[in-house]
């Protein structure tokens, strides 16, 4: 829909003490999300946010970095899930953060609504509010100081109540992403523009003709804006949300970390009855107030196999190699493959996307139909469409290595001075090898050591815990026995990561 232009230069209306002093933003990180279309690489119980795409750094990481610029904590909103996750990616760009965890998706509307709403309770100045920088974990920008210094370009609209989003000037006709139309004309000072309409994710044909009239950006879904502004624009044009989210948040619980962060969980009854829609379909498409800023620096979604293999460079052949991988006599093929040889002889055109438990063989023009295939390997039951063969725990990793018939081996990561629940088993017994490290072993009454080389065995049945006394991490090889050795038979005594026990 076309938008009215009675807030197109907002930014001029703010008085000279305001544009004199540099607003406060506080990034409000959205981690949702199952990145289904990078599948075997991402998958529902490890998305891509928090995989390690860009080196050895995962893009939540990145995003934090990005955005540590603007000087104050930020606020990551992901679901309970993946609490460790967040955890750890921020222990590992050393910082702090406020984590809200969301018992349920529902989706960005009120992901936004609920992060606003606990800014708005945490915010102690009403006179000068901070603005609200909202980004999602999973986007790729290298040029940090382009990004601060282009969202700062639309800091004084949105002061003056504007939602001001940062459109990317696209270098093709790309139908991997929505597009939003700006009005011709802009305040040519601050390069706000107004925004017309958002436009869905069009075919080959109209995204060719959209780039050709000039004035369209790729929606990059980041926004900035103060708390009212966006409670306001939820209140005209999704109430039910707002009143959901507040409910929801009126009755959150707080808990801190041991190394404080701040855990905040929304009510699980309340958010249950909001509905699920996007920011774009709730709001954006629907306000009068909407703003942009162009962003003329490198960007990528992260959205597809294609967007992975561009950021990394390209041979004499157009072939892009990640990890261990050959390609001989190959043209513009991609590999990613971590852990061993994977060799492409003779390919044009394709993708192979290796992990330890899945293989991904796609064509470029075939990697948004991903998706479609976790769905079938959902329906087929496959544990590969949900989890990893490595799985992450918050005391530490175990990959599960080999597997048959009353029998599983599984090598086990525990970090620095972590420790496993209190638990026991009713289907399996369990032999303990240390390779690397220490462990203090718990079995029955009894608490000892145990140094690399050494093992030891728990009985069907017995009270047992895993614990890391040392500064580096212990890695051992679990061999299970006995007629069931799914994951739910785990009985937890006593647990300091606030799992279910019992």
């Amino acid at each position: 829909m076309t938008q009215t232009t009675q807030t197109a230069n907002n930014a001029n209306n703010v008085n000279n003490n305001t544009q004199a002093t540099a607003p406060s933003i506080t990034p409000i990180i959205l981690c949702g999300g199952s990145g289904t279309r990078l599948w075997p690489l991402s998958r529902q119980s490890f998305p891509k946010q928090f995989v390690p795409i860009i080196g050895d750094k995962s893009l939540l990481q990145l995003t934090l970095e990005r955005t540590e610029l603007f000087g104050q904590t930020p606020i990551l909103i992901g679901s309970n899930e993946h609490r460790f996750m967040m955890l750890d990616v921020l222990a590992a760009a050393r910082q702090h953060a406020t984590v809200m965890l969301e018992p349920v998706a529902r989706n960005t509307a009120a992901a936004m609504a609920m992060g606003a709403l606990q800014m708005l309770k945490t915010q102690h100045d009403a006179q000068n509010p901070s603005l609200l920088l909202f980004c999602p974990a999973d986007h790729h920008i290298p040029d940090l100081t382009q990004f601060h210094d282009t969202v700062m370009q639309g800091a004084q609209a949105a002061l003056a109540g504007d939602i001001v989003t940062f459109g990317v000037v696209p270098t093709y006709p790309s139908t991997a992403y929505g597009y939003i139309q700006t009005a011709q004309d802009s305040n040519q000072q601050s390069q706000v523009y107004t925004v017309e309409r958002f436009i869905e994710k069009p075919q080959a044909d109209a995204a060719q003709a959209l780039i050709l009239q000039g004035n369209v950006c790729w929606n990059a879904g980041i926004f900035l804006c103060t708390p009212n502004a966006l409670l306001s624009a939820l209140k005209a044009h999704a109430p039910d949300i707002l009143e959901q989210c507040k409910a929801a948040m009126a009755q959150a619980t707080e808990t801190l970390t041991a190394q404080n962060e701040c855990l905040v969980q929304p009510q699980l009854e309340a958010l249950k009855a909001c509905r699920s829609e996007s920011i774009d379909y709730a709001v954006m498409e629907h306000a009068n107030n909407i703003s942009l800023v162009k962003f003329t620096g490198q960007w990528s979604d992260v959205g597809s196999w294609n967007a992975v293999a561009q950021l990394t460079p390209a041979d004499a052949s157009g072939n892009r190699i990640e990890g261990h991988g050959l390609a001989h006599l190959s043209q513009n093929t991609f590999i990613h493959a971590p852990t061993r040889p994977v060799v492409a002889l003779g390919t044009k055109d394709l993708l192979i996307i290796d992990t330890p438990d899945a293989l991904l063989v796609v064509t470029p023009d075939h990697v948004e139909q991903v998706k479609e295939v976790v769905a079938q390997l959902n329906q087929q039951k496959r544990t590969q469409a949900v989890t990893h063969r490595k799985v992450a725990r918050p005391w530490g990793w175990y990959d599960s290595i080999d597997m048959g018939e009353r029998f599983q081996v599984k090598r086990i990561g525990v970090k620095p001075g972590a420790s496993l629940s209190l638990q026991k088993h009713h289907h399996r017994a369990e032999h303990w090898v240390v390779v690397r490290g220490t462990a203090e072993v718990t079995r029955g009454e009894e608490t000892f050591l145990l140094c690399e080389n050494q093992s030891t065995y728990i009985p069907m049945g017995e009270v047992h815990r895993l614990k890391n006394p040392g500064v580096v991490e212990l890695e051992m090889i679990e061999i299970q026995s006995g007629s069931y050795l799914g994951e739910d038979d785990i009985v937890r005594l006593e647990d300091v990561y606030g799992r279910v026990v019992g």
